[in-house]
């Protein structure tokens, strides 16, 4: 019988969670239910859980930490009789990215009861398996355009973290969430940790925005290493977008609303480029290090190697051995 005094339970048998690296997991967090702007964050965690192999590792009993009467689940009836109820799961599964590299992910309804409980549970878990750092995901409502890049400010207390995301300079107060809990904790224990909030504009904040998506993930990945799938999120960014033209163009009004929040936007842009002259800002690419320009020029050197060797002969250097039907199912190769 389950256990209800239990605050979580780990799958048994546990799935790996370990590679053969030193380092441990990255760790990231995306609880549905604060700042969620865009629902940026609870589509990250489906994303996610959809595009990878992903295992449960951890449930976390709903009994110990949901109040039913905040968040109803949805239940069916079919033919007068109730025949599905809404699971409703607050989990941590171990993932692996398209490099087979694993990671944690904590996801579902953030709780509503024994937030210091859960927060020590979480902690334990991430020493248990030797979480090397902690991302957690926001999504905030903002005065900015859908018009220019997207913003994604970082927090947390590792440089390397937030080394390619806004600051802000100056002191918030906030509403609490168990996220932002867990931040703290794991900050006392001594881990890396870091929270990541893609600025949503805020006139389009009750809907999904597939855009902050979108940069929440890359920028995780810039940060981590960790190679996500992303290539669906890159359409439903241009379906999305269509549809924005689509509605702004009949409507003068917005798009004067839109053009003031723009100039807005580009004075605030450019005041911290003044403050901060080596950052890098929104729909700018980072300069790649000494490390990747000599792993890029060793790639080219064996490249070359490689259409000198007689024994590869005319495939090596572009085949001129090829039809033009080989060739049609290359590029058709290459697309997808």
């Amino acid at each position: 019988m389950h256990d209800e005094s239990k605050m979580y339970e780990i799958e048994y048998p546990a799935p790996a969670v370990g590679d053969d690296s030193a380092r441990g997991p990255v760790m990231i967090v995306a609880l549905q239910g604060f700042a969620d702007a865009g629902h940026v964050v609870d589509a990250s965690a489906r994303h996610l859980k959809a595009a990878l192999n992903t295992k449960p590792m951890v449930s976390f009993n709903n009994d110990e930490l949901i109040d039913y009467r905040s968040r109803r689940p949805a239940v069916t009836m079919t033919n007068q009789s109730i025949t599905n109820v809404e699971e409703l799961n607050l989990d941590m599964r171990v993932a692996r990215d398209n490099d087979g590299t694993p990671f944690l992910l904590l996801s579902g309804p953030e709780p509503d009861l024994r937030w210091e409980a859960f927060t020590d549970a979480v902690a334990d878990l991430a020493d248990k398996y030797n979480v090397s750092s902690t991302i957690c995901l926001y999504g905030a409502p903002m005065t900015v355009p859908h018009t220019r890049p997207l913003v994604v400010s970082g927090h947390g207390n590792d440089p390397e973290l937030v080394a390619d995301l806004l600051k802000i300079d100056s002191q918030i107060t906030m509403p609490g969430s168990a996220q932002l809990f867990i931040e703290r904790e794991l900050h006392t224990r001594g881990h890396k940790v870091a929270g990541y909030t893609a600025h949503v504009p805020h006139y389009l904040a009750q809907w999904p925005y597939p855009q902050g998506t979108y940069q929440l993930l890359t920028s995780v990945s810039r940060s981590t290493g960790l190679n996500f799938p992303l290539r669906s999120l890159e359409v439903d960014i241009e379906r999305a977008r269509a549809q924005l033209d689509e509605y702004m163009s009949d409507n003068q009004e917005v798009m004067q609303v839109v053009g003031a929040l723009e100039e807005q936007y580009d004075e605030e842009i450019q005041r911290y480029r003044e403050a901060h002259p080596n950052a890098m800002l929104p729909g700018e690419q980072a300069m790649p290090t000494g490390e990747e320009l000599g792993a890029e020029f060793e790639r080219f050197l064996a490249s070359i190697d490689d259409q000198m060797d007689p024994e590869k002969g005319p495939r090596a250097l572009g085949g001129e051995d090829k039809d033009d039907e080989e060739r049609q199912d290359d590029d058709n190769r290459d697309d997808k």
